[in-house]
């Protein structure tokens, strides 16, 4: 099995012993985001809708430095501080796919890094 981390987005990676992708095969793992813009390094979200959009475009652009798009995603894992979030982060979520979504897990956690209120990974195939 051959495994490469060699996805390079414009942000930074989840932690420095985290790839933001690895992809084995034809298959991309992409690591939990959260709302840290790439701009300022920082949370600048005040709100859950403004955290979701943040983190699904720092999904976008790992999927674009692979160059794929949603439409690849075929699995999501998201984590909420609280399940009570889940209304506003579907909403969100959807506006992002276009055609058949992915199959999903949705888990409410103790807590989350920088006690931001979701994170989600996902799993493309990169030969869709």
């Amino acid at each position: 099995m051959e495994k490469r981390s060699s996805i390079r987005p414009t942000l930074p990676p989840p932690s420095d012993r985290t790839a933001s992708a690895v992809q084995t095969g034809n298959l991309l793992f992409l690591s939990g985001q959260i709302a840290i813009d790439p701009a300022t390094g920082k949370i600048e979200a005040t709100d859950i809708i403004g955290e979701a959009h943040q983190v699904m475009q720092n999904l976008r652009a790992i999927l674009t430095a692979a160059h794929i798009t949603f439409d690849h995603v075929v699995k999501t894992t998201i984590l909420l501080s609280d399940m009570s979030l889940f209304g506003d982060v579907n909403e969100v979520y959807g506006k992002y796919f276009s055609g058949d979504f992915p199959a999903r897990e949705t888990y409410a956690v103790k807590t989350l890094p920088k006690n931001v209120n979701l994170e989600i990974s996902m799993v493309a195939c990169i030969t869709l």
